[in-house]
This record gives structure tokens, C-alpha cells and sequence, in this order.
């Protein structure tokens, strides 16, 4: 049976692998000789899960939205990530790899940040193990995510500016590859997304697992059955979206979508819509699906989302859209942002602009009234509010 799952090499399909500098060899090397046997051990198995479920929260709700499924004449259920705390699905990775760092010795922690969501999230782990934390972060994503920023220098993080390129997360990323290079022996790089070099994409699809495994639990209890008819995530890195798809890949009847943000227009010149505009590249280690000029260089995103502006996708999703498995759909700023006030008005909750993108599938796409249909609301709102504010002139 064909897998949808990343092989020993890291690979799905053709997409994936470890295209690094010769530099970062030892560190990869080490990583990917360790995380499965690591991840497998009775100890670190139970740290973990405890963590989960008394520090982070677990199991997330996954809440049946009554008005907004009359509404579009399905049954929409939500997997409440927005309630993990810190905010988003972000910290399951980051326990996931701070404890898989100390099993390696590392005593200091670097990482990457969009939204800032990862960034907090990994800043609140280095608080939590009591670790040395830097994370790199755009010039650009630092002025518009401040509520962000304040947090991670609350928690003990130094934030360094990342100056070149677009200053977004695609140079937070470089700024960080770049110190991992510098400080091989005693630094571990908590990627943040299912991007990047072997092993980090599947080792971060394995530590966002836990989303699609409790969905399946909880399915059955409100259901009498494990599996929806279709899941549904936003896809900027990935790892929300691999976290909720995780346990359905190589079940074909659960029908996969992937949504991207369209920014103004998918031809705008101004989107991160990578499955419909990118080509095969290699970026951050990875080879994947990538926006790229007629001469290789890479293309800027644009979203309203700082979380979605990403000019790749992980490998795993490049995987599922050339390989048909996942369904695409490309969603505006304005249709995500009517999507995000929506799901406030109709159901209490204050959505994550990434998360709004979700949301905002079911203007067009049609489902069926007995239809399961659920969405991995991966974050919450209150690092958009300013976001909101500007657009709805609140």
C-alpha cells in the first residue's frame, strides 16, 4: 500500500531529504541517528505525554460549532488548539523537542519565528527546563506581532532581528541556520514547522500527532466513529496542518484539504499560495515545492498572516498535492479576515488569522449536510487583534 508517511531517507515521494552544508552534517546526523530511538524510550514517552496533558493542557476540546455548521449545512466540528497553552498547537513541538534536546546534552536553544507563536512557545519550554534561548525573527514580523515579542523577553528569550531579505521568516530562518553552523556541539535549532532538513519534518509531524490521535478518540465518542469525512488545516510551514492529517494519510477515505493564503490574489504578485505557484527547489535543507523566479531565486510571500508567509511548503504537503492525496485551496486576506469575524459573531471565539483561513473554505466549497468536517483551529486570536482592528476599523 502506498504510505504518505516520510520513508528511513526522509523522503515523501519526491520531496524531502537533507541538502545541507557540509557544516551542519554532525548536527543533522546526530538528530536523525537519535529522535526515533529517542522518541521510542518508556521515559522520555511518559515526560512527555505529563507535560502535555498538565503543562500544556491536553487533550484540546474538539467542539462541535453548532451555528456556524446550520450556517453551511454540515457538521463542522473545532479541535481547539487555540486553547494549548501559550496559544497555539506551536508548544507540542517544542516540548516535544526541548526534552529531546536534553537527551542530546544541549544546553542552549536557538529557533525561528513568523507570528511569533513558535517563538513563545520555545521561549516558554527554555523557561520551563531553565535553558539559554535565542530566537531570530524578521525586522518586519518584530514591528507587526510586538504583543509577541514582549512575551518571549518576558519568558527569558533574547530576540535577535533578522535584517536582510524581505525580514520575514524566510531570513529569520537563514539568521538561524547560520548560528546553528557556528555552534555545532552545544546548540540544538527547534524547527518550528515540518520544513527543513531530514529528520526535522517528520520529527515534528510525529510530536504534532497528538492532534489527529485525539481527534480520532474524540470523534468516536461524539460520532460512533474514528474517522471525519474530511480534516481540515491552514498550510503555511505545515506542521498544524501534518499534526491534524497525521493519523488519516493512508486512510483514503478521509478527504484531506489544505488551505493557503492567497494573500491579494493568487497572480497578484503579492500571495504565499506555494501549491499553486511553486515549483520544485530546494530551501532550508528541504527538497519541496517552492515560489521561485524563472531563474531559481526566491520568490517574497505576502499574507495578511505573519504565520502563512512562507515562500515553500513542508515536503510532506508538497507530497500530498503532487501526489493528489490533499485537495489545495487558496483563500484571499479579505476572505480570511471575514471568515476569522465570522466564527467571532457566530461562535464566541477569536480565531488566529492563520486559522481563519481554514474557516474560509466554505463560501465556496461544498459539503454534504451529513458530512463530518473538521478544522484544526490552530491558533487564537489575540496576537491579530491589532491586525483586526486596522482591517475592520474596530
Amino acid at each position: 500500500m502506498k504510505s504518505y508517511h516520510a520513508d528511513e531517507r526522509g523522503y515523501y515521494g519526491e520531496f524531502g531529504g537533507a541538502f545541507i552544508p557540509e557544516m551542519l552534517y554532525p548536527n543533522c546526523e546526530e538528530l536523525r541517528q537519535n529522535y526515533l530511538r529517542i522518541m521510542q524510550e518508556p521515559s522520555f514517552k511518559d515526560e512527555f505525554h505529563q507535560l502535555l496533558k498538565d503543562y500544556v493542557g491536553r487533550p484540546t476540546p474538539l467542539y462541535f460549532a453548532k451555528r456556524l455548521s446550520e450556517k453551511y449545512n454540515t457538521k463542522i466540528y473545532l479541535k481547539r488548539e487555540d486553547l494549548c497553552h501559550t496559544g497555539a498547537h506551536k508548544v507540542n513541538n517544542t516540548i516535544g523537542q526541548i526534552l529531546m534536546a536534553k537527551k542530546l546534552g544541549k544546553n542552549r536553544i536557538i529557533a525561528e519565528t513568523g507570528a511569533g507563536q513558535h517563538g513563545v512557545a520555545t521561549a516558554t519550554v527554555c523557561a520551563l527546563m531553565g535553558i539559554e534561548c535565542v530566537v531570530y525573527m524578521g525586522e518586519i514580523d518584530i514591528a507587526r506581532q510586538a504583543p509577541n515579542v514582549a512575551r518571549m523577553k518576558m519568558l527569558g528569550a533574547e530576540v535577535r532581528p533578522a535584517t536582510s531579505g524581505s525580514k520575514t521568516l524566510k531570513d529569520a530562518t537563514n539568521e538561524a541556520i547560520r548560528d546553528w553552523i557556528n555552534n555545532p556541539v552545544d546548540t540544538h535549532y527547534i524547527i518550528g514547522s515540518v520544513v527543513g532538513p531530514h529528520p526535522y519534518p517528520d520529527m515534528v509531524a510525529r510530536f504534532q500527532s497528538v492532534i489527529s490521535e485525539e481527534i480520532k478518540n474524540q470523534l468516536q465518542e461524539k460520532e460512533g466513529r474514528e474517522n471525519p469525512d474530511y480534516v481540515v488545516a491552514c498550510v503555511g510551514g505545515g506542521s498544524n496542518a501534518a499534526g491534524a492529517f497525521y493519523h488519516y494519510l493512508d486512510t483514503p477515505e478521509v478527504g484531506i484539504i489544505a488551505v493557503e493564503a492567497a494573500g491579494k490574489g493568487i497572480h497578484s504578485g503579492e500571495s504565499a499560495a506555494t501549491s499553486a505557484l511553486g515549483k520544485i527547489g530546494i530551501i532550508h535543507g528541504s527538497k519541496t515545492l517552492l515560489m521561485q523566479t524563472q531563474d531559481g531565486q526566491i520568490t517574497e510571500p505576502y499574507s495578511i498572516s505573519a504565520g502563512l508567509d512562507y515562500p515553500g511548503v513542508g515536503p510532506m504537503h508538497a507530497h500530498l498535492y503532487a501526489s493528489g492525496r490533499g485537495e489545495f485551496i487558496s483563500i484571499t486576506d479579505d476572505d480570511a479576515m471575514n471568515a476569522g469575524m465570522e466564527l467571532c459573531k457566530l461562535e464566541g471565539i477569536i480565531p488566529a488569522i492563520e486559522s481563519s483561513h481554514a474557516l474560509a473554505i466554505f463560501e465556496d466549497r461544498k459539503f454534504n449536510p451529513d458530512d463530518v468536517v473538521v478544522i484544526n483551529l490552530s491558533g487564537r486570536g489575540d496576537k491579530d487583534l491589532q491586525n483586526y482592528i486596522d482591517y475592520f476599523k474596530l
